[in-house]
Formats: structure tokens, sequence, C-alpha cells
């Protein structure tokens, strides 16, 4: 009996790639991984809450340096398709969280004044790493199209102290 070998298999799976490819076809793209830092100054980070002009996305007189909250991730630009966010949590005293949703060109996320949080049904949230505790960590897997993306902690008040980012994913 010819039993097929993952060795074999494997062998033909990239050849196939390699053929395609060399033909102009489509070839099969790696699952991206982005690894993503929650970070904070502290629990004085939480001082500014609700105070001035805020730090969110597009919000006039907003000045990133000056952030007391963030997210960090290790690249900015990923291929479409499979993407998944490894999450840690880098903060000693202050639960953080990361939703990812469509960047919208236009401005401003929709914000919540009173729950000084983003209008999650607004911005069509593609999926999230729900609250972490200081330390902790968690991922989620997403199938992305070509486009803009922003990753923003939605806990009360610190998407306005900076917590967010930018991705881009190209087609």
């Amino acid at each position: 009996m010819n039993a097929i070998t993952p060795s074999k298999l494997l062998a033909v799976l990239t050849a196939g790639a390699f053929l395609a490819a060399a033909a102009g076809g489509p070839t099969l793209a790696a699952a991206a991984t982005v690894h993503v830092s929650l970070w904070d100054k502290g629990p004085s980070s939480l001082d500014q809450m609700g105070q001035g002009p805020g730090m969110g996305m597009d919000m006039p007189g907003a000045q990133a340096p000056m952030a007391t909250l963030g997210i960090k991730a290790d690249r900015d630009t990923v291929p479409a398709g499979e993407v998944t966010f490894e999450v840690v949590n880098s903060s000693k005293d202050i639960v953080h969280e990361m939703v990812v949703a469509p960047a919208d060109p236009a401005g401003p996320l929709p914000y919540d004044a009173e729950e000084q949080g983003v209008k999650e049904d607004a911005v069509h949230s593609l999926g999230e790493v729900s609250e972490l505790d200081p330390g902790a960590s968690g991922s989620v897997k997403l199938n992305l199209t070509p486009g803009k993306y922003i990753l923003f902690c939605n806990v009360s008040g610190h998407y306005m102290l900076g917590m967010w980012t930018l991705l881009t994913v190209t087609g």
C-alpha cells in the first residue's frame, strides 16, 4: 500500500504553492500574529479621566506623547486574512482590554461621554480581548480584509487617555 506520509504531503503542498506562484496564481498567505501590549504609567494614569480635550483618534488638541495609557503593537501592517492578536496587560495596577474595529477616516470615534467609552455597536466592533487583570494575557483571532483598523481599550475613560493605535491590513 502506498501511504501518504506527512512529509510527502508537505512536499506536494509546497510544490503546488510554488507552481501556483510561478504561474501568477494565488498562494496561501501565512496567518499573521500581532503582539500587543496594553500599558499605563501606574494608578496616577487615571488622574486626567474626564478632563481636557481627550486623546482619542483625530480629537482636536490631542497630544499622543502626553498619553498616560497606551496600546503598543509590534507591527503596524499585516496582510489580509487571518490575524491573531496576542495581548498582554503590562500594567501592574489597572485592568485593560483591546477592541478591534474598522477605523473610519471621517474623524473621531463615536463616544458616549456619560459612559466614558466608545460606542462599540456604532464602530462595528469585530472582536476583543475582554478585560485583562494586570499581568494577564489573552488572544483573539479575526479574519481581516484590506483597510485601516483601530485597536483600543474601552474600559471607562481609557480611550480618551490615549489608549489606542492603528493597524493597516494590506491586500
